[in-house]
């Protein structure tokens, strides 16, 4: 079974990339360290401290996992090659129903940041705007409600 492509900016990749040797190198051991401890200083009947840390090597392993899946199948989106479309790694610019400007970059759900503007193109807002220009009108069923918006720009 092939894995899905996970779009990503380079900054994105290398932000993964970053994690994942540290998790391999720094907190692989710090854990390993922690268990052994443990072992150590408590009975085996009730030990917390040993199941705690036997829990967060699971996490750890699991997130070492995720993310050398996601470096492998990564597909680095082409920021600064758009056309006037909306696209992956787009930066668009629309004005609200109530006359507000709201700035939003398409990225990939692994890299998806909505306080910092940046919107997964699989987001109800994401794909309403992918393949839009300037000018467009965008309505989005959200939980909230219907959002209507006037794309204004695209870079």
């Amino acid at each position: 079974m092939q894995d899905k492509p996970v779009p990503l900016t380079r900054e994105g990749l290398a932000k993964l990339e970053k994690e994942l040797e540290y998790l391999r190198t720094v907190r692989r051991q710090e854990v390993a360290d922690r268990i052994h401890q443990a072992k150590e200083l408590a009975s085996a009947q009730n030990n917390a401290e040993y199941d705690d840390a036997k829990n967060e090597q699971a996490f750890v392993e699991g997130r070492i996992l995720t993310l050398e899946r996601m470096t492998q199948n990564a597909v680095i989106i082409g920021e600064g090659t758009h056309s006037n479309q909306v696209e992956l790694g787009s930066a668009v610019t629309v004005l609200t129903a109530e006359g507000h400007e709201e700035h939003y970059t398409i990225v990939g759900s692994a890299e998806a940041h909505p306080k910092d503007g940046r919107i997964s193109n699989e987001s109800p807002v994401g794909r309403a705007l992918l393949g839009k220009t300037v000018g467009d009108e965008v309505q989005v069923q959200v939980p909230a409600g219907v959002l209507r918006f006037t794309v204004t720009a695209v870079s």
